[in-house]
């Protein structure tokens, strides 16, 4: 037997897991279908990527194939063992079943492509009897505001999806949506739209759109799951002597009071001033005490009487026990 790279035949890494070897499987299946493709060599193509699948998806079929991979690599024939079969044969263009159908039929037939029943099992007048197959769910990125989560919104969103035009081939086209935004949905939280992925063949359903939730950088806010953080300066005086300020929150501005005595990074506690949910986020506000320029006269003066007459040394017991 030739050798042949199942993995390269796929586009799959060779630590490839199932899912991504499945998902892979089932792109390309559709791509060199004989119903869907008008390429010359589609149908040859279509065997490859089912004969690459068929020995990967098998964990002991794919551990012998990787055992021999060296030899196979040098070039040397390849003698698998006796029962190292696929499950499913070639033959005048159509296939046969030798076994169970493999995950291919079962996904076109829903499971009705077995041998007792022989519904959907070879090619007739050109195409299969009862093709059927679910459209293929796809993923993206949405890029919202942390306003937006806070407050919920709907946002237009133009993607690029496949479909199948009128003479049966998949074709990409640009589609519009205007999506949801609910409150208090946080980064990395998924929003699913029912039926907006790619198209299903045969009457199956279609495919559902996954978009991911990113947030778009803030000037001021960022966020930790339902949590908002805020770096709020403040002047030497309010932290050394403690002071009331205006902080700003998702909902408004707030009366904060820094406690005497606080220090850079410090972090104060708003409970219920994050994102919605329940329970709601907290926001969090850091200390950060801004030094002034010592630019003019009176500020040099002030800063030198201060070195005097104040008994403070920011380094004490640095690299001591």
């Amino acid at each position: 037997m030739e050798f042949k790279d199942y993995y390269e035949t796929l586009g799959v890494a060779r630590d490839a897991t199932p899912d991504e070897i499945k998902r892979s499987y089932r792109r390309l299946a559709r791509k060199f279908h004989p119903d869907l493709s008008a390429d010359a060599d589609a149908d040859d193509r279509f065997k490859e990527v089912q004969e690459a699948y068929e020995v990967l998806k098998d964990p002991e079929k794919r551990a012998a194939y990787d055992r021999f991979g060296a030899d196979w690599q040098a070039g040397q024939e390849f003698r698998p063992p006796p029962d190292w079969q696929p499950d499913v044969g070639f033959s005048g263009g159509g296939y046969t079943e030798a076994g169970e159908f493999s995950d291919f039929f079962e996904a076109l037939f829903g499971g009705a492509g077995r041998r007792r029943s022989g519904a959907g099992r070879r090619r007739s007048g050109g195409g299969y009897t009862h093709l059927r197959m679910k459209g293929e769910d796809i993923h993206a990125r949405i890029a919202i505001s942390v306003e937006d989560s806070f407050r919920g919104a709907t946002r237009s969103l133009s993607l690029q999806v496949p479909q199948v035009d009128g003479e049966g081939r998949l074709v990409t086209r640009r589609r519009s949506l205007n999506v949801s935004i609910p409150r208090g949905v946080s980064e990395g939280q998924q929003i699913r739209l029912r039926g907006q992925g790619g198209p299903g063949l045969g009457g199956a359903p279609d495919g559902d759109l996954y978009l991911e939730v990113v947030f778009a950088p803030h000037p001021l806010f960022h966020a930790a799951g339902r949590d908002i953080h805020l770096d709020l300066p403040v002047a030497p005086w309010e932290a050394a002597l403690g002071a009331t300020v205006t902080a700003p929150t998702l909902g408004g501005d707030v009366e904060l009071k820094i406690p005497a005595g606080a220090g850079s990074g410090s972090r104060l506690r708003l409970k219920g001033r994050g994102l919605p949910g329940t329970p709601a986020g907290d926001q969090y506000v850091e200390i950060e005490i801004q030094t002034l320029k010592a630019d003019t006269d009176a500020a040099r003066v002030l800063y030198e009487r201060m070195r005097r007459e104040m008994a403070f040394d920011p380094r004490a017991g640095l690299g001591k026990d």
